[in-house]
């Protein structure tokens, strides 16, 4: 999103906003990454992807230490090794390097594809709950923290957002 595109979407949501104070009507404001992220949901989550990635990510720091390890020969050993043996061990160290780009690539792509999913269906999860406080309160507008440059910190639902959240989705 690019910043003249958020500057307008600020300025909307502030004009909104003092439209609708204006009119008495009842507004709210929300974090709603942090409201998120703070989810229980969220945290188990967070620590089954570690967990489950943890074996790949050891395997990837077990070839970086192999790496330098032969990085670290061709440098103390330089001079003192036949043609053969340097050319051997560069070879070497080309392919580890080659397999640990591609691996690290790899994981940071299967990380990113399953955190996407979980956030898409906890952000989608969270604007449900986000609705209903909002109805249960009589809101007439809840607006993202990110776009407003004050407001009082009774109007932030963020926390109770989360505990609804945890309360209609617990963790499994």
């Amino acid at each position: 999103m690019t910043t003249k595109l958020r500057v307008m979407m600020a300025v909307a949501a502030l004009l909104l906003a003092a439209v609708a104070v204006s009119a008495q009507s009842k507004v709210a404001v929300i974090d709603l990454q942090r409201a998120v992220l703070d989810t229980a949901e969220i945290k188990k989550a967070s620590a089954a992807l570690e967990a489950k990635y943890k074996p790949r990510q050891t395997e990837i720091e077990k070839l970086r230490k192999e790496l330098e390890d032969i990085q670290q020969k061709l440098q103390t050993m330089a001079g003192k090794l036949t043609q053969q043996a340097e050319a051997e061990l560069t070879m070497q160290g080309q392919r580890k390097q080659r397999d640990l780009q591609r691996m690290s690539e790899d994981l940071q792509a299967d990380v990113d594809d399953e955190r996407n999913d979980i956030l898409g269906r906890t952000s989608q999860r969270m604007q449900e709950v986000v609705r209903k406080i909002a109805e249960d309160k009589s809101l007439d507008l809840v607006v993202l923290s990110g776009n407003v440059i004050f407001a009082k910190p009774a109007l932030d639902i963020t926390a109770e957002a989360t505990a609804a959240y945890d309360k209609a989705h617990p963790p499994k």
